[in-house]
């Protein structure tokens, strides 16, 4: 038997769609939940209440990731490359809170971390940073037909517009740390 050092991330940068095929594609990925965080509402959001902008979540993805194969701080570099943290509650066409950039931290361990990946990360974008750094306080999964959209729906025409183009910038940035095709 292997032995896993297994972590949780949970992070926001716009549509889960996207997000969640970025990351299904990074070695010492295990697993990758959509869905949503950090609202102020109680009991579980449906992806309609949550679009609606009015329950404060944010479409999030809950990355389970063996640290001895990828660490938090790449993951997070992975993050902040493959979306655009510099847009406050957008991302493309995607507009409102839920699609805010968001990294919600499970321990001040993370928190460190995410404080200085924004730190070191900022010089390299023309305009500041706006992620959002949180607790993570709940993380409600989405429903299922939200879960592996892109690799049931490639050829649906958002995948094919937004998501594909995001994972060709993945492959020319961060080839190295990819599972093989």
């Amino acid at each position: 038997m292997v032995d896993k050092n297994l972590e949780q991330m949970t992070v926001g940068g716009g549509c889960f769609w996207c997000t969640e095929a970025v990351f299904n594609q990074v070695k010492g990925v295990e697993k990758v939940v959509s869905g949503y965080s950090g609202g102020k509402v109680p009991g579980v959001p449906t992806y309609r209440e949550v679009c609606s902008g009015l329950t404060g979540h944010a479409e999030v993805i809950q990355i389970t990731f063996d640290s001895k194969i990828v660490s938090y701080e790449d993951l997070l570099i992975i993050f902040m490359t493959t979306h655009d943290p510099t847009t406050l509650n957008r991302q493309g066409a995607d507009r409102g809170t839920q699609y805010r950039s968001v990294i919600f931290y499970h321990s001040e361990k993370q928190k460190e971390v995410a404080q200085t990946v924004l730190k070191e990360m900022a010089p390299y974008y023309e305009n500041p940073i706006v992620t959002e750094l949180s607790p993570l306080d709940k993380f409600h999964p989405a429903e299922d037909n939200h879960q592996d959209y892109y690799a049931k729906n490639q050829s649906q025409g958002y995948c094919t517009a937004v998501i594909s183009p995001k994972l060709v910038r993945l492959r020319e940035m961060h080839s190295e740390k990819l599972k093989p095709f």
